[in-house]
């Protein structure tokens, strides 16, 4: 999308943080908007890398000291300690945890203890709010019964599942390493562990018929999980898929296609009582209250606070961004040797800022106020008025103060926030 670039700069080797950052979180406090607190962990190891997948993961077990499944939690703990020495010299507030959540890769191909030991020791450092959401992400052939107690007697709330497809042929396409049958078993130990379930599923997959799709939504329905993502499949660059569609090899994906298939997802979604709060998002919500989305998720969308652990992993303190080394070894290697793991940080212009606060608002089903956007750039009123004529956003939400987008909308979301930022 076009803007300002953002320069990035190299990340001060003792991580610390401009003074704006602890100013900005003490006058948000004292205003009561207090910012909240997340941590992610992000856990790089997968048995097998997906075609379609550019996330920062490895198959490898052991890429040297630090960067092993064995060792990787101690890793992780210790840039926990040190995020935490960071704050306290940067002199940014202590707040509790928020939310926690543990992706990948698939963090549960770590033992279930190493992961509540790096969930404990952010316990420790900072405290975990009461009632917060602490989830990690698993693949259905990647838990137990045990490990899944083990998890939720260690303080886990949440397993967010990566089902994808209940349709063989459609894994097959995508190289998931599980069955169908997989999901149904790994979710009834989820529920018996006392844990809240979320499934993962993408549609769009070359040669997934509409009635494919199908079988997947409802096969997810039958499960009655409390949440359910659901994301069209993207080609990236530099994938096995993006390869083989470059050679010829691979049908690309088509839009309307997807279209056609994201429709059904919300009828049939709908129908059960799941109501969407952000385009690829639905929460089991039959009453409307506001309960089951995902919290972690939300308070990216919001602008909210977190600090990122792992390899690859990027962080967020009150406009400030910064990320790590992006090799599970480069990363461990700078721990190990006292300086920050982060090699990148960058603080967006106000341009930079407003575009994304356009971009993020208009994919929620709570929308994006009007008033927020100061006198110096306001949004354009001609433009709201064109995007409810052409049945982009809600026309009655919209007096209340508030863009949100219609079904129409939210498959063309990227197009609203173009116009909205007058590109």
């Amino acid at each position: 999308m076009p803007g300002t670039p953002i320069t990035a700069d190299p990340a001060p080797t003792d991580g610390l943080l401009p003074d704006t950052v602890a100013q900005t979180i003490k006058i948000a406090k004292r205003s009561g908007a207090a910012r909240t607190f997340s941590l992610y962990v992000h856990v790089p190891f997968c048995t097998v890398r997906c075609g379609y997948c550019d996330f920062n993961t490895y198959t490898a077990e052991d890429m040297g000291p630090g960067a092993s499944r064995t060792s990787y939690a101690d890793t992780a703990i210790a840039e926990i300690g040190f995020a935490a020495d960071v704050m306290n010299a940067s002199d940014i507030p202590a707040r509790q945890l928020h939310t926690v959540f543990f992706g990948g890769g698939t963090p549960t191909l770590l033992p279930a203890a190493d992961l509540v030991r790096i969930l404990d020791a952010a316990r420790s450092q900072w405290g975990i709010a009461e009632g917060a959401e602490i989830t990690t992400e698993a693949n259905p052939d990647s838990v137990t019964r045990e490990s899944l107690w083990k998890l939720a007697e260690g303080g886990f709330t949440r397993v967010s599942f990566g089902m994808q497809s209940a349709v063989n042929h459609v894994l097959d396409t995508l190289e998931r390493t599980h069955r169908p049958e997989n999901v149904p078993t790994a979710v009834a130990w989820a529920r018996q562990a006392g844990l809240e379930v979320s499934l993962d599923l993408i549609y769009g997959t070359p040669g997934e018929s509409l009635e494919d799709w199908r079988t997947t939504l409802d096969t997810a329905l039958q499960l009655q999980p409390d949440h359910i993502s659901a994301y069209g499949l993207i080609v990236e660059e530099g994938t096995k898929f993006g390869a083989a569609v470059r050679r010829g090899t691979q049908a690309d994906t088509d839009p309307d296609d997807q279209a056609d298939k994201y429709l059904l997802a919300d009828t049939l979604l709908a129908e059960r009582g799941y109501h969407w709060y952000e385009v690829s998002n639905w929460a089991h919500d039959p009453d409307r209250r506001g309960i089951n989305q995902a919290r972690h998720n939300v308070a990216y969308w919001r602008d909210q606070d977190w600090w990122g652990v792992g390899p690859g992993a990027h962080s967020h303190l009150a406009g400030v961004r910064f990320w790590n080394a992006k090799h599970p070894a480069a990363y461990a290697q700078r721990l190990t040797t006292g300086v920050s793991p982060a090699i990148g940080r960058e603080t967006p212009d106000a341009e930079a800022r407003r575009l994304e606060r356009i971009m993020l608002g208009v994919r929620l089903s709570e929308g994006l106020a009007i008033a927020d956007f100061d006198d110096d750039e306001p949004l354009d009123r001609a433009e709201i008025t064109k995007l409810i004529a052409d049945g982009l956003i809600d026309g009655a939400a919209a007096l209340r103060g508030r863009i949100i987008p219609t079904l129409q909308g939210r498959l063309l979301d990227d197009a609203i926030t173009r116009r909205l930022a007058g590109f």
